[in-house]
């Protein structure tokens, strides 16, 4: 009997390379979450981890499909509904179900669901998704694109690459201002940051002058700024500058307390 991971291995991998993916852009057996944790008295443990069979990735940092396989002799369509519940955590607009043999789409754009004999390529899936995004400009587009400084042994969770993408995506259209709302832990200072090194790398600046942006990491205490100019954004290099008064204006990264830039007598 064809078990699920035959299916993968000899129907549903060789149509993907097919219309074009790579392995770079399939993330085969993919744990994206680390399990719900749950209290039982005195003890604690983690529930069940969520794992999709195949991501799929437009770009480094922007996930655009999942795939759900089930084994070659069940219906192609068995697995829809787990892809569609991933897919919503994962802030993806197109899941897939599949047997091999038949492909069954669901697409969040339009809300329809079709059976397909070949899986859209990327590109495809790239024209489809970009009258959401609402960036008509090549520039735009390639900004929102450009990849995150990666960050050895600390990749970033669903949720933060969510984060970043949507706010990327506003600060491109326009949108003057954006708030993300995280909880303590879920690495706040770490979304920051690949926020701040996409929009510093790709150049953009409010008035698209060819130069970098001025960024400023403001905090309510010393600590919450010296650790992550020394840490998190020790990238930036020389760009960096804390603010103790003068602010250098030779400089691209800011910190200061909001203290520190406080009007009073001598300021």
């Amino acid at each position: 009997m064809t078990t699920e991971a035959d299916t993968c291995r000899k129907y549903i991998l060789p149509k993907l390379y097919a219309v074009g993916w790579n392995d770079d852009q399939i993330n085969e057996q993919r744990t994206f979450t680390d399990g719900r944790i749950i209290v039982v008295g005195t003890k604690v443990r983690r529930g069940q981890q969520k794992r999709a069979d195949y991501l799929l990735r437009y770009r480094p940092n922007l996930m655009i499909a999942i795939v759900e396989a089930k084994a070659s002799y069940k219906n192609a369509e068995d697995g829809l509904q787990q892809a569609k519940e991933y897919a919503q955590m994962l802030d993806l607009k197109f899941a897939y179900s599949t047997n091999g043999r038949e492909i069954i789409e669901h697409d969040f754009l339009t809300g329809k669901e079709s059976s397909l004999a070949v899986f859209p390529s990327p590109d495809e899936l790239w024209s489809r998704l970009q009258p959401r995004i609402g960036l008509k400009g090549s520039d735009e587009q390639q900004r929102f694109l450009s990849p995150s400084l990666p960050i050895p042994g600390k990749p970033m969770r669903y949720y933060q690459e969510i984060a970043v993408n949507r706010v990327i995506q506003a600060i491109l259209a326009g949108k003057p201002r954006v708030l993300i709302n995280m909880a303590t832990g879920t690495g706040k200072t770490d979304v920051a940051f690949h926020i701040c090194w996409k929009l510093w790398s790709t150049r953009w600046n409010r008035l698209g002058e060819p130069r970098r942006p001025r960024i400023l990491y403001l905090s309510d205490r010393s600590v919450l700024v010296d650790d992550p100019k020394d840490k998190q954004f020790a990238p930036f290099g020389d760009a960096r500058w804390k603010i103790q008064g003068e602010a250098i204006k030779s400089r691209e990264m800011y910190f200061a307390t909001y203290q520190a830039i406080a009007k009073d007598e001598s300021r």
